[in-house]
């Protein structure tokens, strides 16, 4: 059975990896901040990744970890390369496996998605930029390495506030009316969805550059309305507003979104519909 080594898996992809993955390898889960699921393993730190990797000796790794906050990569650029490029640069320094680097639809400008893998990349933000920094290392430098780039992972995890999916729920159970944006579209992406590609992507692999998302290609404020739908919540709580009306520090990139032409191809992959997705979600949360 193979060790797979987890990084960053307290967050929402992490949890469901971990549920997906362990039913056929035996997983080392890493996160920043020790708990009783995780070791302590910081990324930046090479020493301590280096001990990690030196007394586990993965097969493989899956790098979750990373900054993700856009306006904050963009406000500290020198803490999101440290952590979105020199991070990989560090793990990669001791293993010799098979590399699964998560990226995101970021890289691309977002004038003309969705994206395949072929589209050329043109970040306008930092995050981007820097999650662009590590699959260029990692295309030179770690030839047994994926790159999986996805877009709106989302699931509803409790204690984590970093899912678009739990905002919406939580914000419209309280009756709260929330703003969102709808000029930006993309192909939202369950960690169960994601977490079932990187399995596949362990057992065939499978090396180089893929894109996965979710089947249905919707706007932000879309995506809020068939959240409310489906978890039966007041739709009319969602008010729709227009990106450039938040001001926000890093831009983001609007027509974003990725095609799955290639992962479904070569890898079997049949993406699931986003209402599927959250009505699986509705069924558990109901357990």
């Amino acid at each position: 059975m193979k060790t797979i080594l987890i990084t960053g898996s307290n967050g929402q992809l992490g949890e469901s990896c971990i549920k997906i993955l362990e039913s056929y390898f035996n997983i080392i889960a890493t996160s920043r901040k020790e708990s009783n699921s995780a070791l302590k393993m910081d990324i930046t730190d090479s020493l301590a990744t280096k001990k990690i990797l030196k007394d586990f000796k993965p097969e493989v790794i899956v790098n979750l970890a990373a900054m993700t906050d856009v306006d904050g990569c963009e406000v500290d650029k020198g803490l999101a390369k440290k952590i979105n490029v020199e991070g990989v640069k560090n793990l990669c320094q001791y293993f010799k496996g098979h590399f699964i680097q998560i990226s995101t639809d970021y890289v691309f400008d977002g004038l003309n998605g969705p994206y395949s893998e072929s589209d050329k990349v043109n970040p306008i933000s930092y995050y981007g930029e820097s999650k662009l920094l590590a699959e260029e290392w990692l295309k030179i430098n770690f030839v047994k390495s994926t790159v999986l780039r996805t877009n709106v992972v989302y699931n509803y995890i409790k204690h984590t506030n970093a899912s678009f999916l739990k905002w919406v729920i939580d914000s419209l159970n309280k009756n709260k009316t929330i703003n969102v944006v709808n000029d930006q579209w993309n192909n939202p992406t369950w960690t169960q969805s994601l977490s079932i590609v990187i399995a596949r992507i362990i057992k065939k692999e499978s090396f180089g550059l893929y894109h996965y998302g979710d089947k249905d290609y919707m706007s932000r404020f879309e995506f809020a309305k068939l959240i409310a739908n489906v978890f039966k919540l007041d739709s009319s709580l969602i008010i729709p507003i227009s990106t450039l009306s938040l001001d926000q520090i890093a831009q983001r990139p609007l027509n974003g979104g990725l095609k799955t032409k290639k992962i479904e191809s070569e890898l079997g992959i049949i993406p699931n519909t986003v209402e599927n997705c959250l009505h699986e979600i509705h069924k558990l949360l109901d357990k």
